[in-house]
């Protein structure tokens, strides 16, 4: 079982909830070491001084601001415990907003808050009376050392702590040069969208987690199972069969591609078949150059065989 980040109170107003905040999230990541590719010895990270080049030991080790290039000012662990508020180990609800009005980017990371010994009530009553609301609390909470902003959800019989972003996190959408305007302003015309819609509607169906797996992790633990199957020796593989061609122009005749799409009516999950090729708008173009250029060359060739029979 994950380990107890820390035991404290869950309270909005003057209700307090014996819980634990639990880790929500798992890591699932190949964990990979530095070889020297010499002798194939592990390389260790040390932690040097910049100028004597010495080790120095975690006990000597403090952190530090910069402040300025090369000037420093020190803090101690009193300094942040002095930062952090008051209720360290505590969620304290501020405020109730509709999840919906949430934009997704200020999510970040998942916790689960468990109840306490004989705090069970406290907890189904906050449970279900978010659940029937479709509210969310907002808090603040400290997690080693530093302070987030947070939301308390329901999700099945748990109550889940998902840590956000602070606005001034967040990259102003303004500061990029996006597609603002009506769709007809893109010449998207009303025959597009409606089968846009419908190609959504084909593809539409419940949330399910489980249709999704992180496939680059299984495709690199296949490689690492081979390489120790065939003792170090590289296994080639060939590229997959078949592949979706990118679209990078925006001379593409949509409604083609969009009754395509209707037609093969496929799923995003990976589980299904591989798609079928696509064509773009420029890739054929190309292919009919190249094959030009190589209808070309035997003509060429001809005559520089012939001026040099002249010449000769």
């Amino acid at each position: 079982m994950a380990a107890t980040i820390w035991t404290g109170t869950l309270s909005f107003g003057l209700l307090h909830v014996p819980v634990k905040l639990m880790p929500g999230q798992r890591s699932v990541d190949l964990s990979f070491r530095m070889l020297d590719a010499r002798d194939n010895v592990p390389v260790r990270y040390e932690r040097v001084n910049a100028e004597t080049g010495e080790e120095v030991p975690w006990k000597d080790i403090v952190k530090a601001f910069e402040y300025d290039k090369g000037n420093y000012v020190v803090l101690e662990a009193g300094d942040f415990k002095a930062a952090a508020s008051e209720g360290r180990e505590a969620v304290e609800i501020e405020a109730f907003v509709d999840i919906g009005e949430i934009e997704l980017r200020y999510f970040e990371k998942p916790y689960v808050l468990v109840p306490g010994k004989k705090a069970e009530k406290g907890y189904v009553l906050l449970r279900e009376t978010l659940r029937d609301t479709g509210k969310a609390g907002i808090a603040r909470v400290v997690i080693r050392q530093r302070e987030y902003l947070s939301a308390v959800v329901p999700q099945d019989d748990a109550l889940v702590l998902l840590l956000m972003r602070y606005p001034q996190e967040l990259v102003d959408l303004d500061d990029y040069k996006l597609p603002g305007g009506k769709p007809a302003d893109y010449r998207v015309s009303a025959k597009e969208l409606e089968m846009a819609r419908q190609l959504i509607g084909s593809m539409a169906g419940p949330w399910r987690p489980d249709d999704f797996k992180d496939e680059y992790r299984d495709r690199l633990r296949a490689v690492i199972d081979r390489r120790m199957k065939h003792e170090g020796v590289v296994v080639t593989e060939g590229d997959e069969d078949v592949q979706r061609e990118g679209i990078a122009t925006n001379v593409v005749d949509f409604e083609t591609l969009l009754k395509k799409s209707i037609a093969e009516n496929k799923r995003t999950p990976a589980k299904k078949a591989a798609p079928a090729k696509r064509a773009t708008g420029k890739a054929p173009a190309r292919k009919s150059a190249a094959g030009a250029t190589a209808r070309k060359t035997p003509k060429k060739a001809a005559k520089k065989a012939t001026r040099s029979r002249r010449s000769a």
